[in-house]
């Protein structure tokens, strides 16, 4: 039976009042705790794409670029990869992995002392020299030197697309959709509808049409000084209107001897209406009003990957089960950080707490586990590797003097069910020159692989290190094209050993519904968007318990708890614990984790800050289990 308190009423109030929302963050009242002072939800709030085009072209502009996302308010970067300076951005880029890039299509080269050329051979687009042409449509100071006066072909322009779109994949990861420079991907009907094509054949989002729902903004005003870009940006700011989707674009780039160079006719001052561009997205004023409004800065995957929304009645879940657990979580003194409910895949509620946001990457502590085991079985569906592959076949450089039979009988499986033989407090990877690899090899074996579970993160380090062995590729750069595009999951950052191989058992950050999509996809057997992404069996193999599992750090003979009270007690599978009540989970410490409800077609992802994961786990099980109907 629910008792309804004071408090209770008020959680059911809150609730209902956000069940017409879509997202949602909560700061602490610094005196009582309670988590309910302030209420921003997306559609009570602008939401605003902030982007900044043709990075690659110029230092300058590369260098303005990542000043406006590092310290200021953008949130895109379009990147041209035919540009002389694309090798650059490239570095900068890699460096910045968090933010959310864009692949500019470019068949024109506009400025009149400096040219780029294509990447394959289309004489259609290029002007005698064998550069592109500076316009796209007739201009009459260019006389015969545009792409629509020429008789540009269709198949020219896919092959040069393609081509563009391979290189910004294989030196940018991250890039998550693709746009036009100056119209070259809507200039004609067939040459959109081609563009779609591609742009849906490598897992990209189109960011050029209307579909969207997304109204693009100006400087409201004129814009020619510094002072008049920051006035009439802040009055289109004031003027956005909350529920909408907006975005602005413009070049940022820096005032100097580069920029100074860099005109054509009729636009001859770029270098000091570009400096203004900068100046304009790093102002405090400007980031002032943005958060005063409340605007919540977004990207493109923010729009077109999110994963649906939905009411929880219409999904059947009870809204006054959510009420009650969030009062139980404030009667515990529990910090959460943010909880997202997805039912039937919808998400029926989401909240963050203090100064968390749905915009923001948390720390997955060991959830990372279950993304790199992920990676494995993509692996193992391309038949490069075989969970019974031996571990020290990979490293015949990196194995000790001597190497025990029990090291020469340990499989990649032994790693995925955390079952190796050696323990990790015997693993000494201190130190910036240890081969956290030979580190791993070097430890003592004490039992047979497979013969007991000891939590072991070094063991998921041991798989991102065999996986960059056998692609070529780090882990998080092998994930975007078969994980991360696919799903929408943008702005992943994982930290690396001192060999630069991604850790693969921790360091990894995304959103909270970036863990609710992990969570969705292997709830519905590796299918995304009626694509079988990742085999079904592999699925059932990694969320099956393959060995009795133990909370970390503890023994067999000092274990106290009893099985039917203990989620660390329901057996392991392949980096995925299993749960009480069917389910199954991804789970780090201090409070992260991604639930998987197969008998209630239920996701429930939580970033946190709680020690007790045991007391958070029954929480959820005593409030929001019995809420789905």
């Amino acid at each position: 039976m629910i008792t309804f308190t004071r408090k209770t009423i008020f959680g059911f109030f809150l609730l209902a009042f956000s069940t017409m929302m879509l997202s949602q963050d909560i700061r602490p009242i610094t005196d009582s705790g309670a988590y309910y002072d302030s209420l921003i939800r997306r559609d009570v709030v602008p939401r605003l794409i902030v982007r900044s085009d043709d990075m690659g072209a110029f230092h300058s502009v590369n260098v303005a670029c990542i000043e406006a996302l590092r310290n200021g308010i953008e949130t895109d970067i379009e990147l041209m990869v035919v540009t002389p300076w694309f090798p650059e951005a490239v570095r900068l880029l890699r460096e910045n992995p968090g933010v959310d890039v864009g692949l500019h299509l470019t068949i024109t080269s506009e400025w009149d002392n400096i040219k780029w050329r294509p990447l394959t051979p289309c004489p259609s687009l290029t002007d005698d020299n064998g550069y592109f042409y500076p316009m796209m449509r007739a201009n009459a100071a260019y006389p015969g030197q545009s792409v629509t006066e020429n008789n540009w072909d269709l198949t020219e322009v896919e092959q040069e697309f393609r081509a563009q779109i391979e290189l910004g994949l294989k030196n940018v990861p991250q890039i998550s959709h693709v746009s036009g420079h100056m119209g070259s991907t809507n200039f004609d009907p067939k040459v959109q509808e081609m563009a779609r094509r591609l742009a849906k054949e490598y897992h990209l989002v189109y960011a050029e049409g209307r579909e969207m729902g997304i109204t693009s903004v100006r400087y409201d005003g004129p814009s020619t000084t510094v002072a008049e870009k920051e006035s009439s940006f802040v009055r289109m700011l004031e003027k956005l209107e909350p529920g909408k989707n907006y975005l602005f674009l413009d070049h940022p780039a820096l005032d100097n001897d580069e920029m100074q160079t860099v005109g054509h006719t009729g636009y001859e001052n770029v270098a000091a209406d570009r400096q203004g561009v900068t100046n304009t997205l790093t102002s405090s004023r400007v980031k002032q009003v943005v958060n005063e409004r409340g605007i919540e800065l977004i990207n493109y995957i923010d729009v077109a990957g999110a994963l649906p929304r939905s009411a929880p009645e219409a999904e059947n879940v009870a809204p006054e089960g959510i009420s009650c657990y969030l009062e139980a979580v404030e009667a515990n003194g529990q910090e959460l950080h943010s909880v997202m409910i997805v039912r039937h895949g919808k998400v029926v509620f989401e909240r963050w707490f203090g100064e968390h946001a749905a915009n923001k990457p948390h720390q997955m502590w060991s959830v990372s586990k279950t993304f790199t085991s992920t990676a494995i079985g993509f692996a193992v569906s391309e038949n490069r590797l075989k969970v019974t592959d031996k571990v020290v076949s990979f490293f015949p450089d990196k194995l000790p003097a001597e190497v025990s039979s029990y090291l020469r009988e340990m499989e990649i499986r032994h790693l995925l069910t955390m079952s190796t033989g050696n323990e990790e407090r015997q693993i000494n990877r201190s130190g910036a020159n240890v081969d956290w690899v030979e580190a791993f090899l070097a430890a003592p074996m004490v039992r047979r692989p497979g013969a007991e579970f000891s939590y072991n993160s070094m063991a998921t380090y041991m798989l991102a290190a065999i996986l960059q062995k056998v692609t070529g590729e780090k882990l998080v750069d092998y994930l975007y094209p078969r994980l991360f595009r696919p799903l929408g999951i943008t702005g992943v950052t994982w930290s690396e050993s001192p060999q630069g191989v991604n850790i693969g058992g921790w360091g990894l950050s995304v959103k909270t519904e970036d863990m609710a999509k992990l969570g969705q996809f292997i709830l519905q057997k590796g299918r995304w968007n009626d694509a079988q992404l990742l085999p079904e069996a592999w699925i059932g193999e990694a969320t099956t318990s393959h060995i009795a599992s133990l909370p970390s750090g503890a023994t067999r003979e000092n274990l106290t708890m009893k099985t039917e009270d203990s989620d660390w007690l329901q057996g392991y599978g392949y980096k995925i614990w299993r749960c009480r009540h069917n389910g199954f989970r991804a789970d780090g410490a201090n409070g992260q984790f991604i639930i998987m409800l197969p008998d209630q077609d239920a996701v429930i992802a939580i970033t946190a800050n709680i020690s007790d994961m045991q007391s958070e786990l029954n929480l959820i099980w005593e409030h929001l289990l019995p809420a789905m109907k």
